[in-house]
């Protein structure tokens, strides 16, 4: 956890140049210092992290002058049932439909990293809640790619404490492959929840702790609508299970306002919104800031954001958002050979054999397809979501 801490203070107390690339010396005091100072341990993290985050990282442990750097070192965790695989637990969709999906409540172990204290709503997991945040800092870098080591460190530490070999990536199809078949212009590709990230965070667990521990993606295949369907599909589950559930990343006045009302327009809660349409789930009408996409100019859906800069904001995340399902969407449409380094990147990093992986790729790319222009459609041949499509900053090129 001392490593997750400082690996995100460089990370957002740093600025990025326009282009990119930071070098990070991070200084770290441990207390088995021979074993963080192997070659291997030094070389798979270096790995993982440059991958993940597009910057150069450099690691120093030195040797704690106390037990311990920060207190007490964790017992092993014990149930009174044995857990049979662990995931990264959040409020979203995804965690909510997949830990019910990857096997009985009795054997999940949930890990949710937050903050704050969490309550369970309706329709929960159980989850083990861990207290993390990095303070004593002015973040001034938003990007946080790191995120992504801190998540799958704590899923690592906790499935390592309670002898579990197998944790759960919950995300779909769109949401681990999108944002690397689809990058931004200009920006470094997003790998959070890509196969090949997971695989290299194996590589240091194993140099590490000795230990082996497999990411599993039993949803990479799927659409997030494929995935809410088979959720309302096992014994007992409801739509408001899922209704209860926060997708918005966004976290200004505008959504903080009411009761934390989700924005309704950036990608992740467009995304969610075709997703539920999809299942045939009905929202409840205040479920968003911006709630009806059929206007046909995006100045009557903003109408109840008075503020210019907010709108302006709401309009970016909103038009950016909306391209990158669409331009997904047209992949489906690609030849093989535009395919092809996809293709061979995902199959060298899950181990399946690439014509199957080619296969699937394209089939979850024509189901989103099927879904988005299926949900567009039910905004109406007016809807401004149509206005927004061709052009954006993206670069399949990368």
């Amino acid at each position: 956890m001392v490593l997750a801490a400082a690996i995100e203070f460089a990370d957002r107390r740093w600025r990025r140049p326009a282009s990119w690339l930071r070098n990070l010396h991070v200084t770290i005091p441990v207390i088995d210092h021979a074993c963080w100072s192997r070659p291997e341990v030094q070389s798979s993290l270096r790995s993982a992290m440059n991958f993940l985050t597009g910057d150069s990282w450099r690691f120093t442990f030195v040797k704690a002058a106390n037990a311990s750097p920060v207190g007490w070192r964790q017992v092993p965790l014990m149930f009174e049932q044995p857990k049979t695989f662990a995931i990264a637990y959040s409020n979203g969709l995804d965690s909510r439909a997949v830990s019910a999906l990857s096997g009985p409540a009795s054997e999940a172990l949930c890990i949710r990293v937050a903050s704050t204290k969490q309550r369970r709503m309706d329709g929960d997991s159980h989850f083990t809640q861990i207290p993390f945040r990095v303070k004593g800092f002015k973040g001034k870098e938003s990007s946080f790619r790191s995120r992504g080591f801190q998540f799958a460190a704590m899923a690592t530490i906790a499935s390592h404490l309670s002898n579990i070999s197998r944790i759960i990536v919950p995300e779909s199809g769109q949401g681990a492959l999108g944002p690397v078949l689809v990058p931004l212009y200009n920006i470094y590709t997003d790998y959070r929840n890509f196969p090949a990230f997971f695989r290299k965070m194996e590589r240091f667990t194993r140099a590490l702790l000795d230990c082996s521990i497999k990411f599993e993606q039993p949803r990479l295949w799927s659409t997030k609508g494929e995935t809410m369907k088979a959720f309302l599909g096992l014994p007992g589950r409801k739509h408001q299970h899922l209704i209860n559930t926060r997708s918005c990343w966004q976290t200004r006045r505008i959504v903080n306002a009411e009761h934390r009302r989700q924005c309704g327009l950036c990608a992740a809660c467009l995304l969610r919104r075709m997703s539920l349409h999809a299942a045939e789930i009905v929202e409840p009408s205040d479920t968003y800031v911006v709630s009806d996409l059929s206007a046909s100019e995006v100045d009557s859906a903003l109408a109840s954001i008075t503020d210019d800069a907010d709108r302006d904001i709401m309009v970016e995340y909103g038009s950016v958002g909306a391209r990158h399902l669409d331009h997904l969407a047209t992949m489906s449409a690609l030849a093989d050979a535009a395919l092809r380094p996809f293709a061979s990147q995902i199959a060298a990093a899950t181990g399946e054999a690439y014509e199957q992986t080619l296969r699937n790729l394209r089939i979850m790319l024509m189901t989103h397809a099927q879904e988005w222009r299926t949900f567009l459609s039910a905004q109406g041949e007016k809807s401004f979501l149509n206005s927004w499509m061709g052009g954006g900053r993206y670069d399949r090129s990368k």
